[in-house]
């Protein structure tokens, strides 16, 4: 499997270098080069994959360094990586716009929590929502989104029973309907939680 890359240049304070470093390393990046441009100022530069950088890699640098730091990167093109496709299934279903990329060695727990991440970010809705992550061909994470309960029978008062079976089964018909269709209400949070969690 390929990967995008980018050529990330940091010009940082030397009394940051350490911690500057450590984030890059811990994203996957390798160093090129290291040139002292002044006695307290250093210009690294490091290849990353660019799903490392396209989520919170900026603010955790000006973090780390209490803002000082700059950030600058130039796509390199394609590079072999050993990692794996995630891939996430909603009812069933696969959604292709949250598809992505995690090193082999950590797909197991990225899987989890793109899983955990959407069950918290996507809504109860009518029907019950199973979300599903694949990697590898297999499933390796599965949450599930317990339905909106409506209480169909409030203004059913009295006791006949046939009115109350009647609406009941109504109401499951309506369901089943709905998951054939897969109407899953989807909000923006959830696709940014996807991207987030190979960071968390």
């Amino acid at each position: 499997v390929e990967e995008p890359y980018v050529r990330g240049t940091i010009v940082v304070p030397s009394e940051y270098v350490g911690s500057v470093i450590q984030l890059c390393e811990g994203r996957r990046g390798k160093m090129l080069h290291m040139d002292y441009i002044s006695q307290q100022r250093v210009l690294l530069e490091y290849d990353l994959p660019f799903a490392e950088i396209i989520t919170d890699f900026y603010d955790q640098l000006k973090s780390v360094t209490r803002g000082y730091a700059s950030f600058d990167y130039e796509h390199i093109g394609f590079k072999e990586a050993d990692v794996d496709k995630v891939e996430v299934f909603i009812n069933g279903k696969k959604l292709d716009a949250l598809t992505l990329l995690a090193p082999k060695s950590e797909v197991l727990r990225v899987a989890r929590q793109v899983a955990l991440n959407l069950k918290h970010t996507i809504p109860k809705q009518l029907v019950e929502v199973v979300i599903q992550v694949k990697a590898g061909g297999r499933i390796v994470a599965r949450e599930t989104i317990k339905p909106l309960r409506k209480d169909v029978l409030a203004k059913c008062y009295g006791g006949d029973v046939s009115r109350k079976k009647k609406l009941l089964e109504k109401q499951k018909a309506g369901k089943k309907r709905m998951r054939q269709f897969n109407q899953v209400d989807i909000p923006q949070e959830a696709f940014l939680s996807v991207l987030k969690a190979d960071t968390e």
